[in-house]
């Protein structure tokens, strides 16, 4: 994450709380992290040098037509500053510097297939014993762990995965 990108979040997200509009920045933050992420012309065209500032400004506004003035003058500061190719790092930073000011964490839950909605609501439940934030889970699926699950909040980690029992039972057998 560019030094930038924390910069300009936090930049947006004190302007957008000052006018009381931090909740519907922060949708439009999401759906911009969204659309980048999931089209690779978007990106490439953001971070291509080939394009003009101002045809980048044009296609960003017709792309977000529905966002709030204050997402639309981000898109205007990044033309001039002709900084395009971090908007979905500063998209992702305030996100991440709005719920940090909400008190809103973010469990990281990696597990060898996606959980559903059951699963969800269970590990939402355990996690709450530990803190008193409203917390959000991100799913990860690495189907190297085999089975269980990997719970990370904020710097704490719990590893109750296949693979890591595993590897503590080598490491029992072997001494």
């Amino acid at each position: 994450m560019s030094r930038a990108a924390v910069r300009y979040a936090k930049a947006i997200l004190d302007l957008a709380q000052a006018q009381g509009v931090a909740p519907q920045v922060a949708a439009d933050m999401e759906q911009i992290t969204a659309a980048v992420k999931e089209s690779k012309e978007l990106s490439n065209f953001l971070n291509s040098p080939n394009v003009k500032g101002d045809i980048k400004l044009n296609a960003l506004n017709e792309i977000f037509a529905g966002v709030q003035q204050i997402t639309g003058s981000l898109f205007q500061l990044l033309q001039e500053n002709k900084r395009f190719g971090i908007l979905a790092a500063i998209a992702a930073q305030y996100k991440e510097q709005f719920d940090a000011a909400s008190g809103v964490e973010t469990a990281v839950v990696t597990t060898a297939f996606p959980i559903d909605a059951d699963l969800e609501a269970k590990v939402l439940a355990k996690i709450k014993q530990f803190t008193t934030n409203q917390v959000t889970i991100k799913n990860v699926v690495d189907p190297s762990i085999i089975g269980g699950f990997i719970i990370r909040l904020g710097d704490k980690q719990f590893n109750a995965s296949i693979a890591a029992r595993l590897l503590n039972l080598k490491r029992e057998l072997a001494n």
